[in-house]
């Protein structure tokens, strides 16, 4: 899996229309400034979105993007497929379970493919944008020491 511009793009508008979610729409200029995003490319995304029914879009004087769901309903996994695709590292999840039962020779490669697949998958579908808004880390994984905590577990 690798995530593209585009897609750091997108979710990083998503955040900003989930901080935001209470004040209805919001221009693309704004969004554009809030998250330092090129706002031609923004206009692109927020179509993208608005045609997959992630986000809605407002006309006139007031109008503008704004989520069409709870923030906290909202999945990385959702952006991430519909904007770069599957989420596995090479094709897709069925793919690589092709290629297991097909390819005895390279099974052990293409297991280690499907769990990290799993893995990732598992974690963006299970962390919202509300979650990342909320500084909160991927549901599910344990949390890494910061550098201090590290240095103080050295000391004592």
């Amino acid at each position: 899996m690798k995530i593209s511009q585009k897609g750091l793009y997108a979710l990083q508008a998503m955040m900003t229309l989930a901080r935001r979610h209470d004040q209805g729409a919001i221009k693309i200029r704004e969004i554009a400034a809030e998250s330092d995003l090129p706002e031609k490319f923004l206009e692109l995304i927020l179509l993208e979105l608005k045609n997959a029914r992630i986000v809605d879009s407002v006309r006139g004087a007031r109008g503008g993007y704004q989520l069409r769901r709870d923030p906290a309903d909202i999945p990385l996994s959702d952006i991430i497929r519909l904007v770069d695709g599957p989420l596995a590292p090479m094709g897709d999840a069925e793919q690589l379970r092709g290629l297991i039962a097909k390819d005895a020779d390279h099974r052990a490669l293409y297991e280690v493919f499907l769990a990290v697949r799993d893995a990732a998958a598992k974690i963006l579908e299970n962390t919202t944008i509300a979650d990342i808004v909320q500084g909160r880390g991927p549901k599910g994984v344990r949390k890494r020491a910061q550098p201090e905590e590290k240095k103080k577990r050295a000391e004592s």
